[in-house]
């Protein structure tokens, strides 16, 4: 059972615009083949959460209305969506790049054998979490038996070109740190990661994208847990830099949650704060909906803050994309 959240209030968080909307970050449920401690999310082999095929049918229209440039899928672990493949074949057809933020061990879950080609063949930029290059801190983080995992995973997609110069098959790996701490320097580290993992596995990758634990739902229990919430928020509002507050994800890019409501980001979906209604998008027309999205922009809507939106400002930033 995890522990009880406190609530993040309201916060002297600086206010934040919506600028031009260039991503669509599309969570396709909650299932996945793992339970790793620092999920934002809670996924899990358990949840059953997923996208029906009538909520996932507005994504393509709403790219080619919005002319968004990428759509970034997310889970769980978006791949076990029985609808995956058929999307990214789609958005290709569109011109729109795809991001599949990939675990990696799904690659070697039933039913995935030929994933790897798939994702080769459509291109598709791939985004793995790979939180440490020693196996004793991955397994710990993830479970027993997933560096290895993953160590095979990494090497197959090398094989087919992924991470690979002037292969166009772009694979990123993401950092995120053991506990309630920030990430170190990514520059930094990236010379670690690229030199260990090619000296050891011979395996090669685009960059490291540092990503702050969020004290939100599974690591935001453990903190708590541990009785290290309150000090973690303060670590976060101590190192807040405003120079961050230009490039935060949450000016370009829209959350989509499972039943295809919308969010800031994906932090405000775990939270349940809905993207608000603004001059376009009424709330007497329901909570903002992808459906919304075909017909109304939001640029220039407010963005809804609280206590977390700290982890994105903190040192030298964090974003899906990494430090700032």
């Amino acid at each position: 059972m995890h522990a009880t959240l406190p609530l993040l209030r309201i916060t002297e968080f600086p206010q934040l615009k919506r600028q031009q909307l260039t991503t669509l970050q599309v969570n396709l449920g909650y299932r996945c083949n793992m339970t790793c401690v620092h999920c934002h999310v809670n996924a899990g082999p358990n949840r059953t959460e997923m996208m029906d095929h009538v909520t996932m049918s507005l994504i393509p229209p709403v790219l080619t209305a919005r002319k968004i440039t990428t759509l970034d899928l997310t889970g769980g672990a978006p791949e076990l969506h029985q609808g995956f493949r058929q999307l990214v074949r789609k958005a290709n057809t569109l011109g729109v790049k795809v991001i599949d933020r990939c675990n990696l061990t799904i690659l070697f879950e039933q039913g995935q054998d030929d994933l790897a080609e798939f994702l080769a063949q459509q291109r598709v930029e791939i985004v793995a979490s790979l939180p440490c290059y020693s196996l004793a801190n991955v397994d710990k983080q993830r479970g027993d038996g997933v560096f290895s995992k993953s160590i095979a995973a990494l090497q197959k997609l090398n094989t087919l070109g992924y991470g690979r110069e002037d292969s166009g098959l772009v694979l990123n790996l993401v950092y995120n740190p053991q506990g309630a701490a920030l990430p170190p320097d990514q520059v930094r580290l990236e010379i670690d990661y690229k030199r260990e993992l090619f000296k050891h596995f011979g395996i090669v990758f685009n960059q490291l994208f540092a990503i702050v634990n969020m004290p939100i739902q599974r690591f935001g229990s453990t903190l708590i847990s541990k009785g290290k919430f309150n000090d973690y928020m303060r670590l976060l509002k101590e190192n807040f830099a405003a120079a961050n507050l230009d490039h935060v994800m949450c000016r370009n890019l829209i959350s989509v949650d499972w039943q295809g409501y919308l969010y800031d980001c994906d932090f405000n979906q775990q939270l349940g704060l809905r993207l608000p209604s603004g001059p376009n998008l009424q709330l007497r027309e329901g909570p903002p909906h992808l459906r919304h999205l075909l017909r109304e922009d939001t640029e220039g809507y407010t963005i809804r803050v609280a206590d977390h939106c700290y982890g994105c400002t903190a040192g030298q930033g964090s974003s899906c994309g990494g430090a700032l």
